[in-house]
């Protein structure tokens, strides 16, 4: 998805995605990998949820790793935030890494996932925040903290590590240090 986008929906495309014909609906994903319009990311997240062809799932994962505007941004959050969601979240959230989108604006929600969820997405999770450039306000970073340093004791020492590693990310990104390679 890397065109100018345009904004509307085509009824036919929905269709196509909708028909349960795997080689329309893959054709259908390619195109719309190519003409870049977001508005129908929403579809591609209904049909990731509802379809058990490995390779439509596939095709969804690597179109929304190769995202690249800044409008797919709040329905990728929202997918995320949608408990309907849950089986796919592994796709959703490595997609925001994959995709190079900047998500900063939604570190707490990241925390979160690396908090609350099983140790594969809170990994995607940790990649999200650890690409993370530019700087997070004082406030931000100290509340993201303490609310790590206090489930610190309920975490696997897998997902301890990462979330011990994530507190000194975000005293870098406090200070608007962009980090080579942490």
């Amino acid at each position: 998805m890397s065109a100018e986008q345009p904004k509307k929906i085509n009824t036919d495309t929905i269709h196509d995605l909708q028909s349960g014909n795997a080689e329309l609906v893959n054709q259908t994903i390619e195109q719309l990998s190519e003409s870049g319009n977001s508005a129908y990311l929403p579809f591609l997240f209904e049909l990731l949820h509802s379809t058990t062809n490995e390779e439509i799932k596939r095709r969804i994962a690597r179109l929304l790793a190769e995202l690249k505007h800044s409008d797919a941004i709040p329905l990728i959050i929202e997918a995320i935030q949608n408990k309907t969601y849950d089986q796919e979240l592994q796709y959703l959230v490595s997609a925001c890494w994959e995709n190079g989108l900047d998500y900063i604006d939604h570190l707490p929600l990241f925390v979160d996932l690396m908090i609350e969820q099983d140790f594969l997405i809170a990994l995607e999770a940790h990649t999200v925040i650890t690409n993370m450039t530019g700087k997070i306000a004082m406030v931000t970073c100290e509340q993201q903290i303490q609310k790590i340093e206090a489930a610190l004791p309920t975490v696997s020492d897998d997902k301890r590590a990462m979330l011990e590693e994530v507190i000194e990310f975000l005293k870098v990104l406090e200070q608007g240090i962009e980090p080579q390679s942490f």
